[in-house]
């Protein structure tokens, strides 16, 4: 398999990362065979999950302009993947043109080329972390050195904490990053769910096997379990509701109904 300049020389290019999947879910062009064959296996299971992914980011837009209207001017975005257009720093400076944004990722891909978007941009930095170690985001130089966690900070866990599994405690993650949080900050998150899928799960259960076998399981939560990591925050309207139905730009009745597999909410702190 060649290897396209843009990706670096540490990743190896045989093995399918999840970021890149979504990347290619989103019409995006920086994955590799090995990922576009993986989305394919899944989406035999699950056709719809590109449009899933395209509902999750439409959600990031509209949650980041929100943030930025209620005055935040902050956000740590953890799993932010590889950029697409519509990234949190364009959308909230949109409102917020002073706007500061750091985003965390594990994938190498993802890291490179937000550091190439990024490039000379003083107010926005990328740090390559896991989610499951919030001590080394918080502690990160990228995070201290942009980011004031004494004033409210907008927290972006978007489709991110159904890769993390019970055995790796992902709501004592989000409750360590809650506690470093300011009063005011704001939680913005989705995660995937059977409630309200339109196939039966035992048919879709096949694109759960496939993260899986890719050493990277999807788990579907319920609306409660996914309500919990929002312990310590007030909930914004509408609540944790589908994907499409947090605060919509139209009607949440015209979507496709892949795009409500999954919950979408914004807390906020006391």
């Amino acid at each position: 398999m060649e290897r396209p300049a843009w990706a670096p020389r540490s990743i190896d290019i045989s093995v399918p990362s999840v970021s890149r999947i979504y990347d290619f879910y989103l019409g995006g062009s920086h994955n590799f065979e090995v990922d576009r064959e993986a989305a394919r296996r899944a989406m035999e299971f699950m056709p719809g999950l590109p449009r899933i992914s395209q509902a999750n980011r439409a959600f990031l837009r509209r949650a980041v302009r929100y943030a930025a209207a209620e005055g935040i001017d902050q956000f740590l975005d953890i799993g932010s993947g590889i950029p697409t257009s519509g990234t949190v720093h364009e959308v909230a400076r949109e409102t917020r043109p002073e706007a500061r944004v750091v985003y965390v990722d594990h994938d190498p891909v993802a890291v490179a080329h937000s550091e190439a978007v990024l490039a000379g941009d003083e107010r926005a930095a990328v740090t390559a972390a896991d989610l499951r170690h919030p001590r080394e985001i918080l502690g990160s130089p990228e995070v201290r050195g942009l980011l004031d966690l004494d004033r409210p900070v907008a927290l972006l866990l978007v489709a991110v904490l159904h890769f993390l599994p019970d055995e790796d405690d992902p709501y004592r993650a989000v409750a360590e990053l809650t506690s470093a949080l300011a009063p005011g900050s704001l939680l913005l998150l989705t995660h995937a769910s059977w409630d309200h899928f339109p196939l039966p799960e035992e048919r879709a259960g096949g694109a759960v096997d496939v993260y899986r076998d890719i050493r990277n399981p999807l788990v579907m939560r319920t609306r409660e379990e996914i309500a919990r990591f929002f312990e310590g925050y007030t909930m914004v309207e509408p609540g944790l509701v589908p994907l499409p139905h947090w605060r919509p730009e139209g009607s949440p009745d015209d979507e496709d109904p892949y795009a409500s597999s999954g919950y979408a909410g914004v807390g906020r702190t006391a």
